[in-house]
């Protein structure tokens, strides 16, 4: 069970770093169910993955896990990421 996992993994991250929204599509991957639930990325801009965010104390507590997060998209993307940028979501 754990080589199909394996494989499939596989298979998931060669398709996405195909993809030319490679960072922005493996978000939600990157930072779980529950982060992506109250977040989205927007788009990649000068190499940095644009994240809107629900208002100011997301952004705080995500900007520390950034490192984190950018490790893991650039397992996918490589080179594509430099930095994570939290925006607030404007109402």
């Amino acid at each position: 069970m754990e080589h199909a996992r394996a494989g499939l993994q596989k298979i998931i991250l060669d398709a996405l770093r195909k993809h030319a929204d490679a960072p922005v599509v493996a978000w939600p991957m990157v930072c779980g169910a529950a982060v992506a639930g109250k977040t989205r990325a927007l788009e990649v801009k000068e190499r940095a993955l644009v994240v809107e965010v629900p208002d100011a104390a997301w952004r705080a507590q995500l900007a520390e896990l950034a490192p984190r997060y950018l490790a893991s998209l650039n397992e996918v993307a490589p080179g594509k990421v430099a930095r994570i940028e939290f925006v607030v979501k404007q109402l």
